[in-house]
């Protein structure tokens, strides 16, 4: 396939160094609960491309740290003719993404190791759009500037590039709440956070101008919200997401100092506890910003 081959890497990439993602991306906890939350989030944001009309034929795509490759894999079975390309550091994830795509049939989907936050082995103006969702948890704000420009090298002309990043949250349960401004806090002191203070995450206030700097053009925003509350659609698809994040981070939030072990459990029962209760309301914010290559 001529598309498949002007895309193929140069050269195999692999991860350099230590890992900055705040889950251990090996635990198959954690594949199971990406592969769950792709189809939240693609169902609650409007779809795999709400802000794109519609690919070009035979499009080129890219989905950076693309985990077991939900998205990716969705795409290349709506689109066809478009070649969709998922990079992740993590060669487990990669080849149970790989296994999908063949399982499905799937000849236009292909996933390879690479490390984002490195040069990626791929041609200049190589791809039609480029997304990305949820890299808050593992980019640090340095590493921002360098990826984005490297996407300028891999976009053609009026190429798109789609950034998706959410906040924590806002519920009723104390016991979540303080969850998650220790996570904010752990990232902060890891320093993988834009928050001035360390109570949120920092990431979308920050996502236009960041395009904006680096040279995209026609950077526009859309917002959206999600309704966990109890009693609601989306309320135990959304719980079984979080807590088992919140289990999956206990080493995380050790680790950074953020709380003790003994604190980090007690508040992790009493969370999952106060999100199963009748009186538990919930609201997840995201944030998805988009511009062109001029």
């Amino acid at each position: 396939m001529a598309a498949a081959e002007a895309n193929e890497p140069r050269a195999p990439s692999q991860p350099a160094g230590e890992g900055t993602y705040f889950i251990d991306a090996e635990e198959a906890a954690e594949l199971a609960r990406l592969m769950q939350q792709d189809r939240l989030v693609t169902e609650a944001t409007g779809g795999l491309l709400p802000e794109v009309e519609a690919l070009p034929g035979a499009a080129q795509v890219l989905d950076l740290a693309c985990g077991p490759g939900g998205w990716a894999l969705e795409l290349a079975f709506r689109y066809p003719d478009a070649e969709v390309i998922g990079v992740d550091r993590s060669p487990s994830v990669v080849d149970y993404a790989n296994a999908q795509a063949r399982s499905r049939g799937l000849s236009n989907a292909h996933f390879a190791v690479m490390d984002i936050t490195q040069p990626l082995a791929f041609r200049e103006a190589s791809f039609d759009l480029i997304n990305a969702r949820f890299l808050a948890g593992f980019m640090r704000p340095h590493d921002w500037p360098r990826l984005l420009a490297e996407c300028r090298r891999l976009l053609k002309p009026g190429g798109i590039i789609r950034l998706t990043e959410s906040e924590w949250g806002l519920t009723t349960s104390p016991a979540t709440q303080r969850y998650y401004t220790l996570c904010s806090e752990a990232l902060k002191r890891a320093g993988q956070s834009f928050s001035p203070d360390g109570l949120h995450l920092g990431i979308t206030p920050v996502l236009a101008p960041l395009l904006r700097q680096a040279g995209f053009t026609r950077v526009r925003l859309r917002g959206g919200v999600l309704e966990w509350s109890s009693g609601t659609p989306h309320h135990y698809s959304t719980f079984k997401n979080v807590f088992v994040m919140f289990d999956l981070l206990k080493p995380f939030l050790v680790k950074t100092g953020a709380a003790r072990a003994e604190e980090v459990e007690s508040l992790y029962q009493q969370a999952v506890a106060e999100m199963q209760a009748d009186d538990f309301f919930a609201v997840w914010y995201w944030l998805t910003a988009w511009g062109e290559q001029p």
